[in-house]
């Protein structure tokens, strides 16, 4: 998706004649729409008398008479309705609000094949509402647009999914604190974006090289620090953990590392994201139906990565070092098998009793090595785990297990803000045990009681006392919660913008 053209303006030239413009309508109580002034003696003002228009959310109306507004030329004309704004209303509440208008704004925009829209904020007192509401307009138009058509050929359906180009904002007030907030929202939608992207890709179209040229394509945008260690680095390295899920793969793996130093004083967060470009379970195999959708197995390292392209822009005070240990699990001829053990990257010793929990042991490695070599403040990984965890928590939450409860609290709270909410779930030694091994330092399943958990506690056990956050997004990475704004059965690319949040929070 190309980055677009947002312009805040307080008046439009006369010359300036938008595709579809888009007043944002309030209700002043249930059932009943506050009308601007603008508006109040257009057909939108009989509208709304005949109740045919009530202002609620997701109501939307077009219009195409003339002369809706003098200040505004347009070709349609539509009214999105956004529910009751109170005066104590959370910021948390109100941007969510405005990223479910703006997905359906650009649902409007996508039926008229718009490149250019105006959009009329809401009347809402209060300057860190009015930054709000342009932040939740934004994101949620531009990830509302979202469309992955890479690999369709009819022409009509590429003509239909004409992008956006420009994003015109109608304020009063602020108009500088507004265009900031704008930037930023822009940044993180693409972001996400840029991993819903991935994720789609089948496997045969992006693999552990792709992470790799990824990366080094935001070293180069950004001027960050992009490493990437091959199987035979790897194997050097004693990152069995990863080479064991390779070995049934003709695809070799890479351990993708982007770093980006803000000062030596700055504190430094280590994120980590799984990078399973596609995962058949290997000799534990999965059952063929829905096993497609195990392509959106990388959604840990897509976010991971899109997330350093908001570093890259930003440039925010702390040192952000990114880790994707990426490979494909495939059943071939030298696929690791139930019961073989395995040594990770600091030696401790695994016995693998299912060949389709792979992604702990990939991500084991990643984090020893990472705090080993980058002595983070705070790590967060970021994984398709686990069924489980959409067992516990269905698609509307994404499960969080922490050592820490001051790191787990900051990125709940970054979670609501963003309208990807986590839900925190146990540690304890209890769960540990689980995973105690007869024949080795531990195993890398525990049952299929509490799996989510033991899941977290096997990565647990490669963090020692560093402040850490497992995020596991099986449940939300795809099929999440239905919004205007999320794709329907697709990627979410889900904590993008949480990480953002975040390390803006930091």
């Amino acid at each position: 998706m190309k980055e677009k053209k947002i312009v805040i303006n307080d008046k439009l030239s006369k010359k300036y004649v938008a595709d579809v413009t888009v007043f944002c309508i309030s209700q002043k109580k249930k059932d009943t729409p506050l009308l601007p002034e603008d508006l109040r003696k257009s057909d939108f003002a009989h509208a709304a008398e005949l109740g045919d228009f009530k202002a609620g959310e997701n109501d939307v109306m077009v219009s195409y008479v003339s002369g809706t507004s003098k200040k505004i030329q347009s070709k349609r004309v539509a009214y999105v309705g956004i529910g009751t704004i109170s005066k104590d209303i959370g910021k948390d509440e109100l941007l969510e609000k405005m990223r479910i208008a703006g997905g359906n704004i650009a649902s409007l925009a996508k039926k008229a094949t718009a490149e250019k829209i105006c959009v009329v904020l809401p009347e809402i007192s209060g300057k860190a509402l009015q930054k709000k509401s342009v932040r939740g307009l934004t994101e949620g138009i531009i990830l509302g647009e979202y469309t992955f058509i890479k690999y369709k050929t009819d022409k009509e359906v590429q003509k239909k999914s004409k992008a956006i180009k420009e994003i015109r904002f109608l304020a009063k007030h602020n108009l500088s604190s507004l265009r900031l907030e704008a930037v930023r929202a822009h940044i993180d939608a693409l972001s996400a974006c840029q991993a819903r992207d991935m994720a789609n890709e089948p496997g045969n179209g992006w693999n552990a090289e792709s992470f790799a040229r990824y990366g080094q394509e935001l070293a180069a945008k950004y001027d960050l620090q992009c490493t990437v260690f091959d199987k035979k680095e790897l194997t050097k390295m004693n990152m069995g953990g990863i080479l064991a899920v390779n070995r049934g793969s003709d695809t070799p793996p890479q351990m993708v590392v982007v770093e980006y130093r803000a000062s030596k004083k700055a504190p430094t967060v280590l994120l980590v994201g799984k990078g399973l470009t596609f995962d058949s379970g290997g000799i534990s195999i999965k059952p063929a139906a829905g096993m497609e959708d195990m392509k959106y197995d990388m959604c840990g390292g897509a976010a991971v990565l899109a997330a350093m392209n908001v570093v890259g822009a930003e440039k925010p005070n702390c040192n952000v070092i990114a880790i994707v240990p990426a490979t494909d699990n495939m059943s071939g001829g030298s696929a690791v098998k139930p019961g073989d053990i395995i040594q990770h990257y600091n030696k401790t010793t695994s016995e693998v009793i299912n060949t389709d929990a792979e992604g702990r042991l990939i991500l084991a490695d990643a984090l020893a090595y990472g705090i080993e070599r980058y002595q983070p403040d705070f790590v967060v990984d970021l994984a398709t785990l686990t069924g489980a965890v959409i067992m516990g928590l269905g698609h509307h939450h994404t499960g969080l297990l922490a050592n820490d409860d001051e790191l787990a609290q900051k990125l709940i709270e970054a979670g609501k803000g963003c309208g990807e909410p986590l839900w925190r779930l146990p540690l304890g030694k209890e769960y540990r045990k689980q995973l105690d091994s007869k024949v080795a330092d531990i195993k890398n399943t525990g049952g299929k009681s509490a799996g989510a958990i033991t899941a977290a506690e096997y990565l647990h056990s490669f963090v020692g006392d560093t402040p850490w956050a497992h995020l596991d997004i099986a449940g939300t990475a795809w099929d999440f919660t239905e919004k205007s704004y999320i794709p329907e059965g697709g990627p979410s690319g889900m904590c993008v913008r949480t990480l953002a949040a975040f390390l803006r929070r930091l």
